[in-house]
């Protein structure tokens, strides 16, 4: 991880020899008897529409926009000490395989350069520097943050990018770069610093973006939206994508530092790459912050949405109790007012052989029983407390 390209040499065609063909001679007249016999013709490019922008550049400056990746070889060849820029979105198969015949990339580097999902790494195949990196950009429309995956191979006299995703749109850092043609004078590694340093400032927007969100769940935590644990959640898990993004160019970074020396990096490449790293490390510890944050958040919530429903239980247990009570209190003045039913109910059958219907102390005894009945009623259920 510590290892990175060595600053640019002077790329001579002799260096370029057993990698790629060296450049055709001047060729003579036609007819001319020592006219030596053509190439064989180019293959046919492959589809090139993933092709986003090609460019061969010389002291820093582009001397040619190629339109395939065919005629990008071939202007290559034809500028001794130049550099191309090649830059892919979602390249083909086909595509990759030209490159790597070309340029000589590792299969393996091929290999997840087609697949993409990998986790940032830095990783050195012989002259060729491999770099992955996780760029992201904040959507403000849905509130969400958008991952994209961005591949670089860097070699001595080339620098290829293949991204997966919207994110970054290196388009403006190559305008950035051309405007400043004695940084990338400097070769390929100039250029993916600047690509580093694009992919590093755009996640400031997204910790803004970020920032605001949790500003806007903690007052929905404690307003009550039922709505914000699915957000909580929700951005939790963004927030995991992000510090996989970040985490690894803390140490990535670190490691290109720790080549300074070993490879002789430019003064001005050292001061940039150091201005990269601190910005990555404070993002790093941002997105850190985040995380528990939102985990600090969502055990409020929890706790909030417990006290809630507990309230809402004794609620409901409280309108129990009232209801119990009044039933009690309902039930019992019914049973009260039963018992001069009954009596009542029993004397009031017409039946004529009935004893107590020709006794003289039969009413004052039956108004008596009835008067005794509720009373010892009303005192039991009393002591009970249901009246």
């Amino acid at each position: 991880m510590s290892e990175r390209p060595a600053r640019r040499p002077s790329p001579s065609a002799a260096k370029r020899t057993g990698r790629r063909r060296p450049a055709a001679p001047t060729t003579p007249p036609p007819g001319s008897p020592t006219s030596p016999q053509p190439d064989p013709p180019a293959p046919a490019p492959p589809n090139h529409r993933s092709v986003i922008d090609s460019a061969v550049y010389r002291d820093g400056r582009r001397v040619a926009s190629p339109t395939t990746l065919a005629d990008t070889f071939r202007r290559l060849r034809e500028e001794p000490g130049g550099m191309a820029w090649i830059g892919l979105h979602r390249p083909t198969e086909p595509e990759l395989h030209s490159l790597a015949a070309e340029f000589n990339l590792h299969e393996l580097a091929v290999e997840d350069a087609l697949e993409a999902h990998q986790r940032p790494k830095l990783e050195r195949y012989g002259d060729t520097l491999f770099v992955v990196l996780r760029a992201a950009r904040y959507l403000d429309a849905q509130e969400e943050v958008d991952f994209g995956e961005l591949h670089v191979f860097v070699g001595p006299d080339f620098l290829i990018t293949v991204r997966h995703g919207g994110a970054p749109d290196l388009s403006t850092v190559r305008h950035r770069m051309e405007e400043t043609p004695e940084l990338l004078r400097l070769g390929p590694e100039a250029a993916l610093y600047a690509i580093l340093d694009a992919v590093v400032d755009g996640y400031a927007p997204v910790v803004e973006g970020v920032q605001t969100d949790i500003d806007e769940i903690e007052t929905e935590v404690f307003r009550g939206d039922p709505a914000v644990s699915r957000r909580i959640y929700e951005l939790s898990r963004e927030m995991v994508e992000f510090q996989r993004a970040t985490r690894p160019l803390v140490g990535m970074l670190h490691g290109l530092m720790a080549g300074f020396a070993k490879y002789g990096t430019d003064e001005e490449l050292q001061r940039y790459l150091r201005d990269v790293a601190d910005h990555v490390t404070h993002t790093s510890e941002r997105v850190d912050g985040f995380r528990q944050a939102l985990t600090e958040i969502l055990t409020v919530n929890a706790t909030l949405v417990s006290q809630q429903q507990n309230a809402e239980m004794r609620a409901l247990a409280e309108a129990g109790f009232e209801q119990n009570e009044e039933i009690k209190k309902i039930s019992a003045w019914a049973a009260i007012l039963f018992a001069p039913t009954l009596v009542g109910t029993i004397y009031g059958m017409n039946f004529e052989v009935m004893p107590e219907l020709h006794w003289v102390a039969g009413y004052p005894f039956a108004i008596l029983l009835m008067a005794v009945v509720c009373t010892s009623l009303y005192v039991i259920f009393k002591k009970r407390d249901w009246l």
